[in-house]
């Protein structure tokens, strides 16, 4: 069994992924703003690269099976950079859906055992539409 331990550096890549998701959140309300959703992405990538460590990034990211991933959100990242921000941000979503969609099935656990938002989870709506789902990658 992998134990996750929490020491100083994770909490701090922890804290930078989300305030990346949140100015990337800002960006997208305050009309595509290429500033703050730029912001949010040094810093959603600088998170993500202190919570899990360089090299374990480095190597989900060069993963054959994730290229198509990586390579949307890569130009996607380079699109906004540019000053293309709605654009970017559509191949940033199809990037981060590709990447991302073997961690879905973790997110609802952890969702449903959130006291308010867990409630919402675990009505029979929701658990037969997030199981048929469950497992199952985006079709690449």
């Amino acid at each position: 069994m992998v134990s996750f331990e929490m020491n100083d550096l994770k909490k701090i890549g922890l804290g930078l992924t989300g305030f990346g998701i949140f100015f990337s959140f800002l960006g997208i309300i305050f009309f595509f703003d290429k500033g703050l959703i730029a912001m949010g992405n040094i810093l959603f990538l600088s998170g993500l690269g202190l919570t899990i460590g360089l090299k374990s990034t480095m190597q989900f990211f060069t993963k054959p099976k994730n290229y198509k991933g990586t390579i949307s959100f890569g130009t996607g990242f380079f699109l906004v950079l540019i000053g293309w921000p709605f654009l970017g941000m559509l191949l940033e979503a199809y990037g981060f859906i590709v990447l991302f969609s073997g961690f879905w099935p973790t997110l609802v656990v952890f969702l449903q055992r959130i006291p308010i938002i867990g409630w919402i989870f675990q009505q029979p709506f929701v658990t037969s539409f997030l199981d048929r789902y469950r497992g199952k990658r985006v079709p690449v």
